[in-house]
């Protein structure tokens, strides 16, 4: 087949300008006016005022830039594991024909497509500690309530398991893609080969799942980092602090404390963090693909 070529050099540069100048508009222009505005102290009412690197100083020495960063961790590495693994489990139980199969799969998935508030008031009525559904299911069954919301070491894994399932219906549909696309041949043949279900699974579905992996474990921590609603409607960054995740703390400086200038150097952070964790994830992935392409046939 004969490669087409540009009629003009300058072609594919012209098909590409409304994306960068969309990316310019509401990406670039953003980050760069964040990152100066991160050099001064302003707060919306008076002039700016050059700080240099205070606002940086300031988020450190009060510690906020590493609480806030710590819990964005572990909130993330939390609810990428639980919905990474929950999706694979849910698309092999559902990976069969049936109405009932795509009734449930519907079901699932229906949960991704509702907005995030939404989904955030509906769990802060089941996770009430006075009214809600979970403690009354619970003291019906004679075991005592919790307070899921208010209680410091309960309240960041409530959100984390009301974001897995609002993430597991995805994964899980991505992953069903993925099952779907695995020869039948190569499954039939390990088996002809005396291979049970679980081997089969180890050693011929889930290396063709890899690639799915990485992508549902990408845009997993990418949702759990820019997670903003359920923190906002439910735990307003409380209680004492333990759930002001990065993206709430930037809104707080901004809105609440008008602190503009130390809004805008945690998006900096922000930025870097997730720039590098997208790096090293990418050279994670390239190492282990050049790591296959060189071992020798089995």
């Amino acid at each position: 087949m004969k490669l087409l070529s540009p009629r003009r050099p300058t072609d594919p540069y012209l098909l590409l300008l409304p994306t960068l100048l969309i990316l310019g508009c509401f990406f670039f222009y953003p980050l760069l006016a964040a990152g100066k505005l991160s050099l001064y102290s302003w707060d919306l009412l008076t002039p700016p005022r050059f700080v240099g690197l205070d606002n940086y100083r300031a988020l450190w020495s009060e510690g906020l830039l590493l609480h806030s960063l710590e819990l964005t961790l572990v909130f993330s590495l939390g609810v990428v594991t639980a919905s990474t693994i929950l999706g694979l489990a849910l698309a092999l139980l559902l990976n069969r024909p049936g109405r009932l199969a795509a009734f449930a799969r519907a079901s699932i998935f229906s949960a991704y497509i509702v907005s995030w508030v939404s989904v955030a008031l509906l769990w802060l009525w089941i996770l009430d500690a006075d009214g809600g559904a979970l403690n009354a299911a619970l003291q019906r069954l004679g075991l005592p309530g919790w307070r899921w919301l208010s209680d410091p070491r309960l309240a960041l894994p409530s959100l984390a398991a009301v974001t897995v399932w609002k993430l597991a219906g995805y994964a899980m549909i991505l992953y069903l893609a993925g099952l779907q696309d695995v020869p039948a041949h190569l499954l039939e043949a390990a088996a002809l080969d005396g291979a049970g279900r679980w081997q089969r699974f180890r050693h011929v579905t889930w290396p063709l799942l890899r690639p799915t992996t990485a992508f549902v474990t990408s845009t997993g921590a990418i949702a759990s980092f820019q997670v903003f609603d359920v923190v906002r409607v439910m735990t307003q960054g409380g209680p004492m602090d333990h759930t002001n995740v990065l993206v709430y703390a930037i809104y707080e400086q901004i809105f609440l404390n008008l602190r503009v200038g130390r809004a805008s150097a945690l998006v900096v952070v922000f930025f870097l963090v997730l720039l590098g964790l997208t790096l090293w994830q990418l050279r994670l992935w390239l190492r282990r693909e050049g790591a296959e392409g060189q071992s020798p046939p089995a």
